[in-house]
């Protein structure tokens, strides 16, 4: 059975989805003002990864993923880069969608935008208003009462009382509690603002997703998950206003995954030590990029280099080998299909199901012919599962062939090579055959001979 750690309870339990054979997953997506950085991407490709394998299982997903589509580092970036926002988000919006199609990323079943969805935050931030979960400050703007839930900081396992000897207060701000926190926000010169029974404003980031979430998936659903930065206060915020809004329990699994790291310190772009998707798919594959993203379990830290992506294009090469030359076959399930369930239904251990690929790989390898019955059933399954994660759907040799996108030898040169090369055996010239090879080798292209001639593969 699946089992998945819950964040609000600290444990794993057993995923029993609300109404039987349907799942209904929130994840939190880009505030659309600069394109995605890495750390982005393993959040993208995690949740691509969980919604693949609970369809796997036959259970009927729908998945959504919203945009923050207004919000002040949008207008702040709009306004230095002298160009609407409408101009900045839609370039944003287009250049995200971009990366995550060449990382296989398949789009949400929903995409919500928050300034598509004003009447149901303005609706939501009424009930807050009606329950006595929000007040309307002397400067015009509504937040929400903290201490009106008394559940605020269990998610996060936070003490109420810590957070608000701790929290610091604008100037401008005219709260009842420092925790308090803004639901709508008056209206400021030069800003797009929207009509409100309070005045015209814009509503706070924590309260977008709550009234999409809501409206989408209902009040009450199954995961919502997101980066760990993320736990607090943006979840802890939603919980509060939903559960506020409604009177319901909003989510029974909340999923959060670990940082990626650069030299063990956090990614991020408020640092400064962040790499764009679109700059490390400069210098690899972008299937190489997804494999390493998924290489470690989604709760913990993932640490980038230049060696982890090196080790993780040999890693997935080893499994692309396995497959070249088969004929891979889609048959029966079988003991390496029933491993790799197992280990993904304890918490989505990708790391535990990339090693039952590698046996099934090395299983495959000690064949004497990969074309057999057997080898075509061990191809069509490492084919299938690895599907289930999102690679391996590629052409082999293609894969083999392909190495990082730039700096590559010409393949019209690698094959004028290896006919030299062929010539230099066929007369016994091996001293001239193995400086074609070394040369070769020092390109970055390997050879393999066989049975069936020469073929050859990059590093």
């Amino acid at each position: 059975m699946l089992k998945i750690y819950n964040t609000l309870t600290g444990k794993k339990e057993n995923f029993v989805p609300i109404e039987a054979g349907k799942v209904r997953i929130y994840v939190c997506g880009m505030t659309v003002y600069d394109y995605c950085h890495l750390g982005h991407a393993r959040m993208f490709v995690i949740f691509d990864m969980v919604t693949r394998y609970l369809r796997t299982l036959g259970y009927q997903v729908t998945y959504v993923r919203n945009i923050t589509d207004i919000d002040d580092k949008i207008i702040n970036r709009a306004r230095d880069n002298n160009e609407s926002i409408q101009s900045l988000t839609k370039r944003i919006i287009a250049a995200n969608r971009a990366d995550e199609a060449a990382l296989n990323i398949l789009p949400p079943d929903r995409e919500p935008r928050a300034t598509e969805y004003m009447d149901e935050i303005i609706a939501t931030i009424e009930k807050l208003l009606h329950r006595n979960y929000a007040y309307l400050a002397a400067n015009g703007d509504v937040y929400y009462d903290v201490s009106a839930f008394k559940d605020y900081g269990n998610l996060s396992r936070k003490n109420v009382e810590d957070l608000r000897a701790g929290a610091r207060v604008d100037v401008q701000e005219a709260k009842d509690d420092p925790l308090d926190f803004t639901l709508w926000k008056a209206a400021k010169p030069g800003e797009p603002t929207w009509d409100s029974p309070w005045g015209p404003g814009r509503p706070g980031w924590h309260i977008e997703c709550s009234a999409m979430a809501i409206h989408n998936l209902g009040e009450h659903f199954d995961i919502h998950g997101g980066g760990l930065d993320l736990q607090f206060p943006h979840h802890e915020n939603e919980i509060a206003q939903s559960c506020g809004a409604t009177g319901k329990p909003f989510v029974n699994i909340w999923m959060h995954n670990g940082f990626l790291r650069i030299d063990n310190e956090k990614m991020s772009k408020s640092l400064g030590n962040f790499f764009t998707i679109r700059d490390v798919l400069k210098k690899y594959a972008p299937e190489v990029v997804r494999f390493f993203l998924l290489s470690s379990h989604y709760r913990s830290p993932l640490n980038y280099t230049d060696t982890s992506l090196d080790e993780a294009r040999a890693s997935l090469t080893r499994l692309y080998t396995a497959l070249r030359d088969a004929e891979p076959s889609r048959e029966r399930k079988n003991d390496y299909e029933l491993q790799f369930n197992n280990v993904m239904d304890d918490d989505f251990n990708t790391p535990q199901a990339i090693a039952v690929l590698h046996e099934l790989a090395r299983q495959i390898n000690r064949l004497p012919d990969k074309r057999s019955r057997e080898g075509k059933r061990l191809a069509g399954t490492l084919k299938y599962l690895g599907g289930t994660l999102g690679f391996l759907q590629a052409d082999p040799v293609e894969f083999l062939q392909s190495g990082s996108p730039n700096g590559k030898l010409p393949e019209a040169d690698i094959a004028a090579l290896i006919k030299k090369r062929d010539a230099a055996r066929k007369s016994k010239n091996f001293t001239e055959s193995d400086r074609i090879r070394a040369e070769l080798e020092e390109r970055g292209v390997l050879l393999e001979d066989g049975p069936q001639g020469t073929t050859w593969r990059r590093e």
